[in-house]
């Protein structure tokens, strides 16, 4: 019995599991897109553009996010519930807060005449960026429905391994959304 017990512990919950094959298939679209760009870089309709300012800002906002949701964690796991959930308010309010100043860089963009059918190297950022986008908004449903759970009575269980899903997924939106703007810099 203990040596089983000890093997129990030291397998990846299924959750966790599953949690890391959904990142391995999105960091090899990723790298598919990315490929992709430095293929079609060599093109004469290729034209550099300057990143948007609010970019920026939201890089800004995701990488304080993920210290706040390393805070929310470590308050959850002291049970120290009102702090956890203020943190976890913060971390909404600014990943709410990347993704509209993302919106706010593509509108800044679309203002300067650079649309989706402008040009590849266009086309790709927003591609780019807008799937980053898409994967960060879900991580913000995520957050805002752990948030919202965290004042359910219902709840009698206490487990960490909501948060730790979470906090994996979000700081790997933040990581990818960092590689991507120093790759769109670099292209550019």
């Amino acid at each position: 019995m203990y040596s089983g017990a000890m093997e129990q512990k030291h397998k990846i919950h299924p959750y966790k599991f599953s949690l890391w094959l959904g990142i391995a298939s999105i960091l090899m679209m990723f790298a598919g897109l990315t490929s992709a760009v430095i293929v079609k870089r060599n093109q004469a309709n290729w034209i550099s553009y300057d990143i948007p300012q609010f970019f920026w800002w939201s890089s800004l906002a995701i990488i304080i996010s993920s210290i706040t949701l390393v805070l929310a964690a470590k308050a959850f796991t002291h049970r120290q519930m009102k702090q956890y959930r203020n943190l976890m308010a913060v971390t909404c309010v600014l990943g709410t807060a990347f993704l509209v100043l993302q919106s706010l860089g593509f509108y800044n963009m679309w203002q300067q005449g650079l649309t989706i059918s402008s040009t590849s190297s266009v086309a790709f950022l927003y591609v780019l960026a807008g799937m980053h986008a898409l994967h960060a908004l879900g991580g913000l449903v995520a957050l805002i429905v752990l948030y919202a759970k965290s004042y359910s009575r219902k709840q009698k269980m206490y487990s960490v391994l909501p948060i730790q899903l979470i906090s994996l997924y979000w700081h790997f939106v933040g990581i990818l959304w960092i590689y991507l703007l120093v790759f769109l810099i670099m292209i550019r």
